[in-house]
C-alpha cells in the first residue's frame, strides 16, 4: 500500500529442481547456512519452500516436502527472524507455524487445498494470498486473459473473500499478483506497469 514500509523476503528453496535457485541449497546444512547468509545480507523475512512451483514442476509428496523445509525452519527461526512457509498444503503450513514459521505463503490461495484458509484462520498468521490458475503441468496454457490485470484482480477477490469468509483477519492478508504463475513476460510487465490497480485493493502486496 502507499506509504507502507517495503519488506525485502529472502527466498530459500530447499529442493532440487526450483526455478530460482534449486540445488542449490537442497540440504539441512546448505539451506541453514545459506539462511544465515541472508539475514547477515539484511534481509527482513525468509520464505522456506520445499516443493518446486517452475512450469512442469511434478509435485512431491507432503511427507517429502515436511522432511526438508520443517528442520531448517526450526533451526532458523532461532535467529528470530520471520519465517514464511511456502507451501500450498494446509498440513504443511500448521506443521510449520509449529515450528516457528509465522507466515504462510500459499501460491495457490487456497485452490490447491480446501482446508487452508481454515487452517490459517486457526493459526492466527499473516498469509499471503496469491492468483493462481493451475499447478505446475498445466499453468502456461492457462495464461490467456483478456484484460490480464482486471482478470487477476476479479480472481484474487474471490478468493479473498472465500479467505475473510473462512476467518482469516483482513489485517492478516497479503495479496499477489503471482507473475510467472499462468502468465507470460507481456503480461507479468502489465501487472508491473499497472502494479496501482492492485495496490488499490487496500492489502499490502508481495512481488
Amino acid at each position: 500500500m502507499a506509504g507502507a514500509p517495503m519488506k525485502i523476503i529472502g527466498i530459500l528453496n530447499v529442493t532440487p529442481d526450483s526455478f530460482a535457485d534449486g540445488g542449490k541449497h537442497d540440504t539441512y546444512e546448505s539451506a541453514v547456512a545459506r539462511g544465515l547468509e541472508m539475514i547477515a545480507e539484511g534481509v527482513d523475512i525468509i520464505d522456506i519452500g520445499g516443493e518446486s512451483t517452475r512450469p512442469g514442476a511434478e509435485r512431491v509428496s507432503a511427507q517429502e516436502e515436511q522432511q526438508r523445509v520443517i528442520p531448517v525452519i526450526e533451526k532458523l527461526s532461532q535467529t528470530g527472524i520471520p519465517i514464511s512457509i511456502d507451501t500450498m498444503r494446509a498440513q504443511t503450513a500448521e506443521l510449520a507455524i509449529t515450528a516457528g514459521a509465522s507466515i504462510v505463503n500459499d501460491v495457490s490461495g487456497g485452490l490447491a487445498d480446501d482446508l487452508m484458509h481454515e487452517i490459517v484462520a486457526e493459526m492466527g498468521c499473516p498469509y499471503i494470498l496469491m492468483h493462481w490458475r493451475g499447478h505446475s503441468k498445466i499453468m502456461n496454457s492457462k495464461a490467456i486473459y483478456s484484460d490480464v490485470v482486471a482478470d487477476v484482480i476479479a480472481e484474487l477477490q474471490v478468493q479473498i473473500e472465500a479467505a475473510l469468509i473462512s476467518g482469516i483477519a483482513k489485517n492478516n492478508l497479503i495479496i499477489d499478483p503471482g507473475l510467472g504463475f499462468a502468465k507470460d513476460t507481456s503480461q507479468n510487465w502489465e501487472i508491473l506497469n499497472r502494479i496501482d490497480e492492485i495496490t488499490d485493493l487496500g492489502y499490502p502486496v508481495l512481488i
